[in-house]
């Protein structure tokens, strides 16, 4: 089945939070610490969805919205991808396009933040060509503060430093 990719529109913010409300918790509930989990609620995720519009790509496969990323700069800010898609190629599809976006920036390498015990996660971006570039504390929203969470840097070089393949 053919993967759609299009910009984020504001019309798909409700489904996006849903869908990242429910990836996030697969991939972090165990991974990062238990006070961070009441503030990632499905309505959380709304407002967070919604102030990252403008730098997601959404993939459409079988006409169901399948995932998506977000880029910023040269971070890979987020993939997620619906479980019933997993393993279909979308994940695959949306991080190379976001590659793609980070070097087309001018950008030569581009990096993502990965939940140290995410390891299907870790296991996906490592087959993808990313290596593990050693742990960093990321700073997570938690209501009206934040609160640090340990988390791994995932790199991937995208060639010359004007983000040109060779």
């Amino acid at each position: 089945m053919p993967i759609e990719l299009r910009p984020a529109t504001a019309d798909d913010v409700l489904a996006l939070a849903a869908l990242w409300h429910t990836g996030w918790h697969d991939g972090h509930a165990g991974h990062v610490p238990d006070e961070l989990l009441p503030f990632r609620t499905p309505e959380s995720f709304v407002p967070r969805t919604a102030g990252r519009i403008e730098r997601a790509t959404v993939a459409v496969r079988d006409g169901e919205l399948a995932g998506f990323t977000v880029v910023d700069g040269e971070e890979v800010e987020q993939v997620y991808v619906a479980a019933a898609h997993r393993g279909t190629g979308v994940a695959a599809t949306l991080l190379t396009d976001a590659e793609q976006q980070v070097a087309g920036a001018g950008h030569g390498t581009a990096w993502l933040a990965v939940a140290p015990g995410n390891t299907r996660a870790r296991r996906f971006y490592e087959r993808q060509g990313w290596s593990d570039g050693g742990g960093f504390t990321y700073v997570a929203e938690a209501g009206a503060t934040t609160m640090e969470v340990p988390a791994r840097r995932y790199v991937k070089s995208l060639g010359t430093p004007d983000g040109l393949r060779p």
